[in-house]
């Protein structure tokens, strides 16, 4: 019996040290990637020369809380049309500007919108288009192999999940992400 009452009271002290130990360490991973942040991976040539095809980033989650997003911010945001991956792309409209491409440029309220971040010209034409309140307009970087919002259109901002804010694969691409 005291042999029983040991191994009993040995299963118990284990359970209790793996609930006081593991389960908060569970929660504060839930919490975090809930709230704070989350890991994502780059997937497909959308975002080159920027982003590449199985880069791994951290996406926070808590700015778009404090302000809305701004041009040039690197975002991650639920796929249209209820796929489960998301997208990467970046915050090219803001809202009640009006957006056009025309002639390889994108325009911004009429004016030419300089983009750095570029190695080609935007493809295509786009008639003017105006990005409704709590919405932004969208593009890769990699302007003729990119699924943004010239495809599906403004992007909610309840839609956006984070912004892309560390790169931490592979090791010689650590950092942060700038836009």
């Amino acid at each position: 019996m005291d042999n029983e009452t040991n191994t009993e009271s040995k299963a118990k002290s284990w359970l209790r040290e793996l609930l006081e130990s593991v389960l908060p360490a569970v929660v504060i991973v839930l919490v975090v990637n809930i709230f704070l942040a989350q890991a994502t991976r780059v997937e497909g040539q959308s975002m080159e020369p920027n982003l590449h095809s199985n880069e791994r980033l951290i996406i926070e989650k808590v700015s778009y809380h404090f302000h809305p997003p701004r041009r040039g911010d690197i975002i991650v945001l639920r796929r249209p049309y209820g796929s489960s991956e998301p997208l990467i792309k970046r915050v090219i409209g803001l809202p009640g500007e009006v957006v056009e491409i025309k002639n390889g440029r994108v325009y911004i309220n009429g004016k030419p919108l300089d983009e750095p971040y570029l190695n080609q010209a935007t493809w295509g034409n786009m008639p003017p288009r105006l990005v409704p309140e709590e919405h932004v307009f969208v593009l890769g970087d990699n302007r003729g192999a990119s699924n943004d919002s010239r495809a599906f259109g403004m992007v909610p901002f309840d839609d956006i999940i984070g912004r892309a804010w560390l790169r931490y694969w592979p090791p010689s691409e650590i950092g942060l992400i700038s836009h």
